[in-house]
């Protein structure tokens, strides 16, 4: 019995010739990236982190050190510095000052008393996959993805005294007749407050709606195994598990109440019972009087506002992190 001793040919390895060095394979990254590559990777790291810093930090510690400063925005050897004497002459002696902080109140009360609960509301009702629920999240997210500015316009032609939707409905479109949405102090808040709520019910619906989507289907069905009716269930079952999306939606409403600018800006430029801080700070800027850093004392102001609001949500977020 013969055993058959021929061996399987085997790949030629290539030699190198005698006294060359053996070449190196690039491994890692080094092997992936060219010097073109990281170059332009360093480049499209390096100017967003510059513009970045230049044009938040930057200003926002300038705007801060102007604050305690006069200056007429020509020339720097203009700059004197004051003190305090911005923020003492803004809580004493500016009839303004009070009023647009009210009016900032009154604009954070009513987006979360009527478009917060709406907004919920809408979500709870298409979270239920209703028949063409993606065509009424469209329809109801839509003035969201507008500018406010645009829906500023828009609803220009809905108060028109004249022309308008509202005052062709109620027949107040005739001389002697005309209410003016637009122009009278004691209406003009709440009918721009109206246009806002219009938006932020978008806002929170879709808020709502992620939140919903994250809820445990076991507890929904746990619930109706134990005879509770729908809205028990919600009431005791769903809501308390939005507690994230609630605390989500306090900090974002706040924001905007405090940020709330373009709508009023296109109404009457924060006239006649609509002042909010941020129409002073640009009035007292970029204004006839361009006075800077009286303007800038305005800003500080409503960055420590905000703050008060921010930094509290931000140690809770990142207390849940380690605690996860």
């Amino acid at each position: 019995m013969t055993t058959d001793t021929t061996e399987s040919p085997k790949a030629a390895t290539p030699v190198p010739p005698s006294g060359a060095a053996p070449r190196k394979v690039p491994t890692g990254h080094r092997r992936l990236l060219t010097r073109r590559d990281r170059l332009t990777l360093g480049l499209m790291a390096t100017l967003p982190t510059i513009l970045h810093v230049a044009l938040v930090w930057v200003t926002a510690f300038a705007s801060i050190a102007l604050a305690f400063t006069t200056w007429d925005g020509i020339g720097f050897d203009s700059i004197h510095w004051v003190g305090f004497d911005n923020f003492r002459e803004l809580f004493t002696n500016n009839p303004q000052f009070w009023p647009a902080v009210e009016h900032n109140a009154i604009w954070f009360v009513v987006l979360i008393l009527i478009p917060t609960p709406l907004g919920l509301f809408l979500a709870v009702q298409l979270d239920k996959n209703i028949r063409f629920s993606r065509v009424y999240q469209t329809a109801f997210f839509l003035p969201v993805v507008l500018s406010m500015a645009v829906i500023g316009f828009v609803w220009q032609l809905v108060y028109n005294p004249d022309t308008g939707l509202i005052n062709s409905i109620i027949g107040a479109n005739k001389p002697g007749h005309y209410i003016d949405w637009i122009g009278d102090p004691d209406l003009n808040l709440w009918s721009i407050l109206i246009a806002a709520s219009w938006r932020h019910t978008g806002y929170m619906m879709i808020l709502y709606l992620a939140g919903l989507k994250g809820v445990d289907p076991s507890l929904r069905e746990a619930s109706a195994l134990d005879g509770a009716g729908e809205w028990q269930t919600f009431k005791n079952v769903i809501f308390p598990t939005l507690r994230p999306t609630n605390t989500i939606v306090l900090v974002v409403t706040i924001i905007e109440a405090l940020r709330a600018f373009d709508l009023v800006f296109v109404f009457n430029k924060g006239a006649e019972g609509t002042e909010l801080l941020s129409i002073l700070v640009t009035n007292n800027i970029i204004g006839e009087s361009s006075r800077i850093g009286y303007g800038s004392a305005i800003a500080v102001v409503l960055l420590l506002i905000s703050l008060v609001v921010i930094i509290p949500y931000l140690v809770s977020t990142f207390r849940k992190e380690r605690r996860a």
